[in-house]
């Protein structure tokens, strides 16, 4: 297949070019101007709303990734770029794509389970509704900004992917200094659930999406087994073999986080993936002590 991309330099993006070469798809990324060079590359900007339409021609599917990254302090203009880089690039991506002689059949459009926002041990699926949090309001609008696509015939999956373990950089790769030096802990009480998933089976999941043809709209890209912070947190110190009691208390978080650490520190999300289970994906790393192992190369 000949498959779009945008958002190639993040985490899942890098990851995401390298799985589906591998499965034997044409990869083609969209990127700024200003990205580094790579090889089938085709620019677009979509602050300025300037994209060469012929280019996007004849592809068989898209995944969209891009988007401001939500690490550093969430100050006024932060949070706006957040939010701008998501809806606005979305929508105009979903435009065009939507205006296209040959349309893709189907476009994997990133989200995320800020969505539900803080719901405490309450069981989220699909079906739930959104949570009154920041990340929450970003991506309902972000979501909503793919109807352009879904309007004009195409199917879109609204992917929204878990707190993703890789060392190569997120949320697993900031924590692994502190932990690494015995000074690692459970953030507040330790009883806000955490819904993971190995980046493998971010991958795993796009490709499935993208070849499942009764997958459309919110699918929850998460492992099956979500655990309490205090959980993960004598997990990762278990796999480094470093002690885990040093906690790092709500007023810490708040001083060093600021309105984030509600959203992705403190806030308790405790997510099901009901559709990739009820379409058959078969996850690599269901368990979470063997997905830190994998991802952090341990035996």
């Amino acid at each position: 297949m000949r498959i779009l991309l945008t958002g190639s330099n993040g985490l899942i993006g890098r990851a995401v070019i390298a799985g589906l070469a591998a499965e034997g798809h044409n990869v083609f990324c969209l990127t700024r101007p200003q990205s580094p060079p790579q090889s089938r590359m085709i620019h677009w900007d979509p602050v300025a709303g300037t994209i060469n339409k012929d280019e996007l021609e004849d592809f068989d599917a898209v995944v969209h990734l891009a988007g401001e990254t939500i690490v550093g302090r969430w100050t006024p203009a932060k949070k706006a770029r957040i939010m701008e880089s998501r809806v606005k690039g979305t929508r105009f991506l979903c435009e065009s794509l939507a205006h296209l002689r040959d349309r893709p059949l189907v476009l994997v459009s990133a989200s995320a389970i800020g969505y539900y926002g803080d719901r405490g041990a309450r069981v989220m699926t699909e079906e739930s509704s959104a949570g009154d949090l920041y990340l929450s309001l970003v991506t309902k609008a972000w979501e909503e900004a793919t109807k352009p696509a879904t309007e004009n015939g195409i199917r879109v999956v609204n992917l929204r992917i878990g707190f993703v373990l890789s060392k190569e950089g997120g949320g697993l790769a900031a924590m692994l200094l502190p932990f690494k030096v015995g000074v690692g802990g459970r953030v507040g009480s330790g009883s806000q659930y955490l819904s993971w998933i190995a980046i493998d089976d971010v991958v795993g999941a796009i490709s499935h999406a993208i070849l499942t043809d009764s997958l459309r709209g919110p699918v929850n890209a998460v492992a099956p087994n979500p655990v309490t912070n205090r959980e993960f947190t004598k997990a990762l110190g278990s796999v480094l073999g470093r002690p885990t009691i040093f906690p790092l208390p709500v007023f810490a978080a708040h001083l060093a986080m600021g309105e984030m650490a509600d959203n992705l520190l403190l806030a308790s999300t405790r997510v099901e993936p009901v559709k990739l289970r009820e379409t058959g994906y078969q996850f690599r790393y269901p368990d979470l002590r063997g997905a830190l192992r994998h991802v952090l190369g341990k035996k």
